[in-house]
């Protein structure tokens, strides 16, 4: 090919003009980026056992980060601030009055009629003495002193 023939090409190209030369084209479509490669697993949080429901010591009522819901009656946190039972009974959710605004707590209840906050000048402190049933207790002293 001569070098006349060259610059004849040249001049038809579009780009001859910005003296840009040949434009490559992609022979492969563009992918993109991924972000955070899929990431972790989920941490299953959350509220694990609702208002009303049965719970035995040590059932986990909720999972959470930091403390969205504060302990109550009844219950403890752990240091990963899951919030479980200590006694038998029945999950309630209550809020209080704190500082300017309100807390949510959780607290568990021993009958199911139960409110909480519990009004212990009226009702006096609830307590839950486990491992104790005093009424089988008593009728095996009576029968042991027979």
């Amino acid at each position: 090919m001569s070098f006349v023939t060259r610059i004849g090409l040249a001049a038809k190209s579009p780009f001859s003009l910005f003296g840009l030369g040949a434009v490559r084209t992609a022979t492969k479509r563009a992918g993109g980026t991924v972000h955070n490669h899929g990431g972790s697993p989920g941490k299953r949080l959350g509220v694990k056992k609702f208002s009303d429901q049965y719970v035995i010591p040590g059932n986990i009522i909720v999972r959470q980060r930091g403390t969205l819901f504060h302990p109550g009656q009844h219950v403890k946190m752990g240091r990963d601030h899951t919030i479980y039972a200590t006694v038998p009974g029945f999950v309630r959710f209550y809020k209080e009055k704190w500082m300017r605004g309100e807390r949510r707590f959780v607290g568990v209840v021993l009958e199911k009629g139960d409110v909480l906050p519990r009004d212990e000048a009226a009702r006096g402190t609830s307590r839950y003495c486990g491992l104790v049933d005093l009424n089988a207790f008593k009728s095996q002293q009576a029968s042991t002193t027979l």
